[in-house]
């Protein structure tokens, strides 16, 4: 059985969660302003995003999401009629289809991105509270 939490853990907790729905709530709300779904605006995150490269591929895009792989391709069928991003051929492995943005979607992405840099840096006090609480816990034990 884990130790009992005290009331300071349970206000950093709390804080921490309505701090990240309210970031949540943020991004959902800049994404319908640019006139993208909030999961269109993640796929061009994680497409760009996506470690050591500028492509993604659909399981791996579905990884991200925490989506079902046949749910990810119709997200991505719509983003690609969009002209968002465009499915190509690895020529690398053929058998491999990468996703790429297009200008379009780039253009969206960098918009969105700046606003969340921006967003995150008004919650950085938050989230350094909850990694010292969270460290300062693991010292103790």
């Amino acid at each position: 059985m884990p130790p009992a939490l005290d009331k300071s853990h349970y206000e950093a907790l709390s804080e921490f969660r309505h701090q990240l729905r309210r970031f949540l709530h943020f991004s959902e709300a800049a994404a319908r302003r640019e006139g993208l779904t909030p999961q269109q605006y993640l796929v061009l995150l994680h497409v760009q995003g996506f470690p050591g490269r500028d492509w993604a591929t659909v399981g791996e895009l579905a990884e991200r999401l925490q989506m079902k792989h046949n749910a990810t391709v119709s997200l991505v069928s719509r983003c690609e009629a969009l002209g968002l991003l465009a499915r190509q051929r690895s020529e690398a492995d053929g058998r491999v289809v990468e996703l790429h943005l297009l200008p379009a979607g780039r253009r969206h992405l960098e918009k969105l991105a700046a606003l969340h840099e921006a967003e995150l840096q008004s919650l950085q006090g938050t989230f350094r509270v909850a990694r010292i609480t969270s460290f300062n816990d693991k010292e103790r034990a």
